[in-house]
């Protein structure tokens, strides 16, 4: 052991002879004046590099609960499950513990008792706790809460809490006990945080009780849905585990900052990508939820891709600068408005769209009931439209605007027919619409465009995940009704010097989508 300390210390004094050489050749000429390396040593401030945690963590720690719910479910048994009923029937001899199984038939159901664990923390010395929703939602897949919670400080004090309210969109919920003086901890400003800050995350990993770990700020603006209003987290590398949901993360500061809720890992267990709630999407939620409120969010009643590679250089537009309008909802804000399908939202109010800046987190921040501007691109004119916005509405009322109808589709009708020519150049063979296709595919009556019946396997379209039965609806944003208008917009396209068309898509009743197709030679 002690050669290995010895070999240590011999290596840490060659690269400090390295590290101080390399200075002095900077000072001597080396590097042009005013110009510095990114990681050139520098002091370490105190407050970047605490010494420990652990002053900080016994301040915190009152306030941070563990979270336990029970609740009974309803289960199936099936009839005459007892390992012993078939013994006893054999002999002809009733089973003394399953009197009554013989006269049920099919299913007889049963109730068990399932839970949860995991974490909150204390916002109000009167005793509301912030908390994630999917802790206290019901798992019987009805929607509603569980039966009993439970809060239990770090001494052990146990107290039956009632649901205040919570918002299945954001994942948030606000718990109630009854109490006075209690530990409790403040929001922070998690809009000044910056990758590489330090921070701790407290928590009930595997119900194992009050667990500190620290780690720093990974990544910002983090989506890991590539959808919604709250997909924009604050990516850690401290320890998050199964049981650190609703937990909060503080800054060096003791101020919460974000609420632990996810995190990605192929096995279950930390990988050391831990994802947490925003303060700044969290507190809106929360003061809404402790008024008995809805939370208010705004909504455009549209359904968006993001501009990728493949549909930008099919529009001609940046990368990752908009988002397209796949669909509009009647009557909702952006049909009241004018969008329309194809349009690409480029910026609201005059901040840009991007990964991190998507429209649905934009128009969910902004008031209900302002009037914003949008930037758009039609038929590659840049044009702007005023915008209402509306209250989002319910997931209730949001799945029946979007709601999905069956995805059966069917088999393809009429394979006795010719398929038309056309459809060389993206790599299909198309035919077009009879009401024969509709009728096997299940579409609507009143659904126009051209039938895919082949998608050559060496094509774009296949890498595009094309396939047969879908209905190209639209060619770079032009109707299509026959084989012969892919044929048009495919060559207006080629004379106005494009290698790729954007085409609109529709697999049975799913929504639409847009792919971007390059053109076969």
């Amino acid at each position: 052991m002690a050669k290995e300390m010895t070999a240590v210390r011999y290596v840490y004094g060659i690269a400090a002879a390295l590290l101080l050489g390399g200075s002095a050749y900077s000072m001597t000429g080396g590097e042009l004046a005013g110009m510095q390396a990114q990681n050139a040593a520098r002091p370490v401030p105190v407050q970047g590099a605490p010494e420990s945690f652990a002053d900080l963590a016994a301040r915190l720690q009152p306030a941070v609960v563990n979270i336990s719910t029970r609740q009974q479910v309803e289960v199936q048994r099936r009839q005459n499950q007892d390992p012993f009923d078939q013994f006893f029937r054999r002999f002809g001899v009733p089973n003394p513990r399953g009197q009554e199984q013989g006269q049920n038939q099919g299913e007889e159901p049963v109730t068990r008792e399932t839970g949860s664990l995991g974490s909150g923390f204390v916002i109000s010395p009167d005793g509301y706790i912030v908390t994630n929703n999917h802790l206290i939602e019901s798992r019987d897949g009805q929607g509603g809460t569980v039966d009993e919670v439970y809060v239990t400080f770090p001494d052990r004090t146990e107290y039956e809490a009632r649901i205040v309210g919570r918002d299945p969109d954001s994942d948030l919920a606000v718990l109630k006990i009854e109490g006075a003086n209690l530990p409790y901890v403040n929001w922070g400003d998690s809009d000044g945080v910056r990758v590489g800050d330090w921070i701790i995350a407290i928590g009930n990993p595997y119900g194992l009780g009050g667990t500190v770990t620290a780690g720093i700020v990974s990544a910002l603006h983090r989506g890991i849905t590539g959808f919604g209003a709250y997909d924009r987290y604050i990516q850690t590398d401290a320890s998050i585990n199964m049981g650190n949901s609703g937990g909060p993360m503080f800054d060096m500061a003791g101020n919460v900052i974000g609420i632990n809720s996810a995190l990605i890992s192929p096995t279950g267990a930390s990988v050391g990508i831990g994802l947490a709630i925003p303060a700044e999407a969290a507190i809106p939620v929360i003061n809404s939820l402790r008024r008995g409120e809805a939370p208010e969010r705004g909504y455009l009643g549209v359904s968006l891709q993001p501009l990728s590679e493949d549909i930008a250089d099919a529009l001609g537009l940046p990368k990752e600068r908009g988002e397209l309008v796949r669909s509009v909802v009647d009557g909702q804000a952006a049909d009241t408005a004018g969008l329309q399908q194809g349009d690409v939202i480029l910026a609201i109010d005059g901040t840009p769209v991007t990964p991190d800046n998507t429209v649905s987190y934009l128009i969910a921040n902004t008031p209900v009931g302002e009037t914003v501007p949008l930037t758009i691109i039609r038929n590659g004119d840049r044009r702007t439209v005023q915008v209402t916005v509306n209250q989002r509405p319910s997931r209730e009322e949001l799945a029946a605007q979007l709601g999905v109808g069956n995805d059966d589709e069917g088999g393809m009708a009429g394979e006795d027919e010719t398929p038309a020519d056309g459809g060389d150049a993206l790599g299909m063979t198309l035919q077009p619409l009879s009401d024969q296709i509709r009728q096997a595919l299940r579409l609507e009556d009143d659904l126009e465009g051209v039938i895919i019946s082949r998608v050559d396997p060496n094509s774009d379209a296949a890498r595009r995940g094309l396939q047969r039965g879908e209905v190209i609806l639209r060619v770079n944003r032009q109707d299509v009704r026959s084989v012969s208008d892919v044929d048009a917009a495919v060559a207006a396209a080629r004379e106005a010097g494009r290698d790729s068309v954007l085409i609109l898509v529709q697999r049975g009743r799913q929504p639409a989508r847009y792919v971007g197709i390059e053109l076969e030679s």
